[in-house]
């Protein structure tokens, strides 16, 4: 059992309440087709996924202009078909549809500049500009099935471009907007992109950082690019190459507004998300129109209730998984997206709440590490802004630990709003487990398998299932699901993804992350099986640590590595960040020490505990334990793209060069 099970064992901290309950799509649902209750549907939904993803598509009014013949063609299930036979387009469920009904006047954007600035498109108004990029796509000679790079902050512009790719049966492919230009390079080299959308420059921390230069750097190395669209946000001067580079206006100078989707099969490429594997070489997950909209679509529906009342807003980028993810989830349920440009902590800790307040944000989606840094900065940027129109939060990317996820309860949400802790991946295309409105909460649980899922865990060595209270094994899926990828783009990804998700299990996907389930049937992650420290034939998760060391009043956030070690296999490390106002000292590292002991047992007592200014983190606030690993044992970082401040790294390195040098005294 974990620290956090041990320490909320007792009971829940969150229960639904009648009012929560019966506005909910989830109750909804239940009550259309006679089940009885969330645990109900769950079964049914994993003994028959097809039953549950056709009543989906039903009551989601998902419209395929040619219906499907057959729901699910898994003779093959790590290369699974969906909705076998139909044909629709995801832009135009998303976009169109509502444009073409009650919804046209109704909000589909609202953009907050870091300047200030703000912008609002309605459903019309989204569906004309779709149109329109689709329309000049067309005339540039980009069609169905080429790969289309998109380098944009988080403007309307990126809405804008992920939909004009899908309409026009293009693949898109967005790029971490924090990313230089060699990153940039390698992906856009690696799918063969034919042309490349990106901003002339964009806001951050209040200095101007520029786009269309860093495109300029990457695309040398890449023959492919025949078209770069420039939208301008800053208005800079930017070097424009004849023939291949034109502005965004111009390019939509003419463009036929009436432009409608382009039907193509359920199983049409739409997207293609990179992402980092444990070596750090990126891959490129390929998801598909009918498979990711439909998954997406229901998630949001009912795992964070999503409909078009309502207000989303994610703190992430269009290159992560979760900027497809708000893009899909808020407007195929006919909702308003929020966007806001720069960091949500810029130019104050307040910034976020505030964003709350103007909007009127229903539902906030966050990262674990992103609420430990904005409690340190203090309650008062809370209690400063009315965030009385929140209703639900969202997190994802990592574990919680106990005290932020108790600061997000009570002094955010005021016990009103449930945290829907949700775990998926890019490769996944949306989540396996989840709670919903309806889920009795725990402190940082997960709840249970998402509908329609079958996710078990397993004994890492036997693979025997492990119930309720059996202690922690791998997290696997026994069946396939519609957004899964169709695997990884480019040749050997065939191979790279079989070898990933399948070859420990025969058809059973394993996800690489340590899960559990207590007693009540609450699910638990326990961080990524690759990042499993090995102590003494034990293995423990580095959450287990950093829970322990983040409980004292001294320390804001921590990182566990695990280091070689000639008698236990590896010993442990822990990189603490000080709270505000703390100071480092020998007597805390020895505190520290002891605290872990204690909850852990002693043989798992860190050897080291290291005091850093700062952890190497991504831009949606996860922390790469891998790069921080490499830099405290002085390896090739591989590559660190990802990372918004490899200034970190050094520092890491500094820290254990001067901690090792004062106990070599």
């Amino acid at each position: 059992m974990t620290t956090t099970e041990t320490t909320h064992a007792s009971g829940f901290a969150w229960t639904p309440d009648a009012a929560t309950v019966q506005r909910s799509n989830l109750f909804c649902f239940l009550q259309s087709h006679g089940i009885p209750d969330p645990d109900a549907l769950l079964a049914r939904s994993q003994a028959d996924p097809e039953w549950f993803w056709d009543a989906m598509v039903k009551h989601l009014g998902i419209e395929f202009s040619t219906p499907y013949r057959q729901v699910l063609d898994d003779r093959e299930p790590e290369f699974p078909e969906w909705f076998v036979g139909g044909q629709l387009n995801l832009a135009n469920d998303c976009v169109f549809k509502h444009a073409r009904g009650r919804l046209a006047t109704h909000p589909a954007i609202i953009w907050e500049g870091e300047d200030e600035g703000q912008r609002r498109l309605t459903y019309a108004d989204l569906k004309r500009d779709v149109a329109m990029l689709a329309d000049a796509f067309d005339k540039m000679g980009i069609g169905p099935g080429d790969r289309v790079g998109i380098y944009l902050p988080m403007v309307p512009e990126v809405v804008v471009a992920f939909y004009a790719c899908a309409a026009i049966g293009a693949m898109a492919v967005p790029v971490f907007s924090g990313f230089a230009a060699d990153a940039i390079a390698q992906r856009l080299s690696h799918c063969g992109a034919k042309a490349v959308i990106c901003a002339d420059g964009t806001l951050r921390r209040g200095k101007q950082v520029a786009m269309k230069q860093t495109v300029d750097q990457a695309i040398e190395q890449v023959p492919t690019v025949e078209h770069v669209i420039v939208w301008r946000r800053l208005g800079i001067d930017v070097p424009m190459k004849a023939g291949r580079d034109v502005f965004w206006h111009e390019a939509l100078a003419g463009a036929d507004a009436s432009r409608q989707p382009l039907a193509v099969d359920s199983e049409h490429p739409v997207l293609l998300a990179y992402t980092s594997g444990t070596t750090g070489t990126p891959k490129a997950a390929v998801h598909v129109h009918g498979g990711l909209l439909v998954k997406i679509a229901e998630e949001a529906h009912f795992q964070t209730d999503v409909g078009p009342r309502d207000v989303l807003h994610w703190v992430t980028d269009m290159g992560w998984i979760m900027g497809p993810w708000e893009c899909i989830g808020a407007h195929a349920n006919g909702a308003t997206l929020v966007l806001m440009e720069g960091a949500p902590d810029f130019p104050d800790p307040g910034r976020l709440w505030r964003l709350v307040e103007r909007h009127a944000i229903t539902v906030l989606g966050v990262s674990p590490t992103l609420i430990r840094a904005l409690r340190q900065a203090g309650d008062e940027h809370v209690r400063a802004a009315d965030l009385s129109s929140l209703r639900v939060f969202a997190s994802s990317g990592e574990p919680w630990n106990p005290e932020p996820w108790h600061w997000l309860n009570e002094t955010v949400g005021e016990g009103r709003c449930p945290i829907i802790n949700l775990s998926g991946g890019t490769e996944v295309g949306a989540c396996f487990l989840s709670p919903t409105p309806l889920t009795p909460l725990k402190p940082t649980s997960l709840g249970k398998p998402c509908f329609g899922m079958s996710v078990e865990v397993w004994d890492p060595l036997t693979g025997k299932q492990l119930g309720p209270g059996e202690g922690v094994g791998e997290l696997v899926c026994t069946k396939p699901w519609p957004a899964m990828t169709r695997g990884f783009f480019g040749e050997g990804g065939r191979e790279r993804y079989l070898e990933t998700y399948y070859s420990t299990w025969p058809g059973v996907w394993k996800h690489g992350d340590w899960a559990s389930i207590d007693s009540d049937g609450m699910w638990y992650l326990h961080g990524r099986s690759d990042d499993t420290i090995n102590v003494a034939g034990t293995r423990i998760g580095p959450a287990e640590y950093e829970s322990s060391v983040v409980d004292h009043q001294s320390v804001a956030e921590a990182a566990a590595i695990g280091v070689p070690d000639a008698v236990k296999g590896e010993q442990v490390w822990v990189l603490c960040i000080m709270a505000p106002g703390k100071r480092a000292s020998d007597r805390l590292r020895a505190v520290l020490v002891e605290m872990v002991g204690e909850r852990l047992g002693k043989a798992f007592r860190p050897s080291q505990v290291l005091f850093v200014k700062a952890l190497p983190k991504t831009r949606s606030a996860k922390i790469v334990r891998r790069a921080a690993r490499a830099a405290a044992l002085g390896r090739d970082l591989g590559d660190i793209s990802s990372v918004e401040n490899p200034e970190s790294l050094r520092g890491i390195t500094r820290a254990v060069e001067q901690q090792m040098g004062t106990a070599a005294e």
